[in-house]
């Protein structure tokens, strides 16, 4: 089982893609925001702020064919324009998307947009797609509730609360007893995702009777219990 993946996914998870050939490095761009000031008779100090939103950036292929380089099964090879109408699609909703990338050093995790993306016809091979992308992180937000004090000329204080507020968006941290395959899905990254580690796949093998010959041929959109 190939331990290295990469998947962005949309609608939470409703919709994803497993990126068919690893790229050879992902650029990764986080920096402080922080700034320094020199104060009279202190010397320089340093305020503290929120870190920026990180970047990430890579190229790579979509290739025409499958080869034993690729990072998935021959069977979960889509077409190369597949991949490009589908990052297409979800950029243009203006709706973030989930990047994810296992079996590495640091593995990734993270909501994100699609800051650029740009492809063209391989030179090399005939139908290959060559690409370059770029993400920047996303946070979710939401307004908050707040409250004026305001004191009365006679000393009583009363409070004036906001009339707008936002619904918290929901937890999708919540773990669930069952999980419905999607595209480029593995044991292995079911297992990382809810269980918090790959090497616990056997786990979800066992508990669903999943032979080992099946695990790399897994249906999409079949539904397995997790423990």
């Amino acid at each position: 089982m190939n331990k290295y993946s990469m998947t962005l996914s949309y609608n939470n998870e409703k919709e994803a893609i497993e990126f068919p050939v690893l790229p050879a490095k992902i650029e990764v761009s986080e920096s402080g925001n922080h700034k320094t000031y020199d104060i009279s008779k202190l010397g320089e100090i340093n305020v503290l702020r929120n870190v920026k939103l990180a970047e990430l950036s890579f190229e790579g292929i979509f290739p025409a064919t499958w080869f034993p380089g690729a990072s998935v099964a021959e069977e979960r090879l889509f077409e190369p324009k597949h991949y490009v109408e589908d990052i297409q699609k979800w950029s243009r909703s203006k709706q973030p998307m989930r990047l994810v990338f296992t079996g590495g050093s640091i593995d990734i995790a993270m909501y994100v947009s699609v800051e650029k993306f740009s492809w063209s016809e391989s030179s090399g091979a005939v139908g290959d797609i060559k690409y370059q992308i770029s993400f920047k992180e996303y946070r979710f937000y939401a307004a908050t509730k707040t409250e004026v004090v305001k004191e009365t000329k006679e000393g009583a204080k009363t409070a004036n609360k906001s009339s707008t507020e936002s619904k918290p968006r929901p937890d999708t941290r919540v773990q669930p007893k069952t999980y419905k395959l999607v595209a480029g899905d593995s044991l292995w990254k079911v297992a990382k995702k809810f269980l918090g580690d790959g090497a616990k796949y056997k786990q979800i093998q066992k508990l669903n009777g999943i032979k080992d010959s099946e695990l790399r041929k897994l249906p999409i959109g079949k539904i397995i219990k997790l423990p």
